[in-house]
């Protein structure tokens, strides 16, 4: 048999198939984690997680990028504004109605200081914890003067105070446009959008991006959308592709360049109460939000 032969015998190239080269590609990308980290902001930077559509990554965003945060040696806070409490349970933290969080924040019966906790993530990553009080906070606070400006007030007030220095607070948003998303959005300086690279992805984005221009117009005008990410990406399929192509095109600088792709491993990590970072550092979930992170933190702006 000839050399020639022997070299197009079956499996005899397997150094050379896609798997390999996926695999070889995922290894080089594991080196994020001892890679220098992004430098920190010198101003805390104060980042509402948001899209109305529901299963789009919101929740499953902002704890992952909290987590990678705290791996690169930042001082992170969640803020737990969705009622559902998922950010709160993927952190490791009880959130029952016994337990006070931000709903009582909001009505005024604590601080921000008298609810956080710390997570059980590796790292400075702290939670304000939901409960089921805060499904009918809306309505509570609908008649409270400068309703809007709730959250900002106490967020403002905890900051100041120089034994509460954070890098970063990440807003968890309810998957809606009512009173909550919009404490958040007059709390913040920064808007992270979650998109899904599916059909609806878009559908509601025009909704989401004009409520946005009216919270600047009347108040706040310093909120920006600084981030958009793509989330749930499966590379087998044309339309995947052709919706991160549309909103790469119609947000060239917001989009990340990273993509989270659609993992078993993401979606399971949030029942085990942890990270995809701390439940499965070495997976291609944990490592694509590792440099989604580290890429949003490396952005310069009024913070740097």
């Amino acid at each position: 048999m000839k050399q020639s032969d022997l070299n197009a015998l079956p499996g005899d190239d397997i150094n050379q198939s896609p798997l390999a080269d996926q695999l070889g590609e995922l290894q080089q990308r594991r080196l994020i984690y001892t890679a220098p980290p992004p430098p920190l902001p010198r101003r805390t930077r104060v980042i509402s997680v948001s899209n109305q559509k529901g299963g789009v990554g919101k929740t499953t965003t902002t704890v992952n990028f909290a987590a990678a945060l705290a791996h690169a040696g930042a001082r992170v806070l969640v803020i737990d504004l969705d009622p559902q409490g998922n950010a709160s349970t993927a952190l490791g933290i009880d959130h029952h109605g016994d337990i006070p969080g931000i709903y009582e924040v909001l009505i005024g019966e604590a601080s921000l200081a008298d609810v956080i906790k710390p997570s059980t993530e590796p790292g400075a990553l702290f939670c304000v914890p939901s409960n089921i009080h805060l499904a009918g906070a809306e309505i509570e606070i609908i008649d409270r003067e400068r309703r809007e400006f709730l959250l900002r007030a106490v967020l403002e007030k905890f900051l100041s105070d120089p034994k509460q220095s954070f890098h970063y607070v990440l807003i968890d948003c309810p998957p809606s446009l009512g009173l909550l998303t919009i404490n958040a959005f007059v709390a913040a300086q920064e808007v992270l959008l979650p998109i899904q690279c599916e059909y609806y992805a878009l559908e509601g984005m025009a909704q989401l991006l004009d409520t946005m221009r009216r919270i600047q117009a009347h108040l706040n005008p310093g909120l920006t959308l600084s981030t958009i990410l793509l989330t749930m990406f499966d590379s087998r399929t044309r339309l995947a592709q052709e919706v991160a192509d549309e909103v790469r095109n119609n947000f060239p600088r917001e989009v990340l360049a990273t993509i989270i792709p659609r993992t078993v491993r993401v979606s399971e990590a949030p029942s085990f109460g942890r990270s995809i970072i701390s439940h499965d550092p070495g997976s291609l979930g944990a490592v694509s939000y590792m440099e989604a992170a580290y890429e949003m933190a490396a952005r310069t702006g009024p913070w740097s």
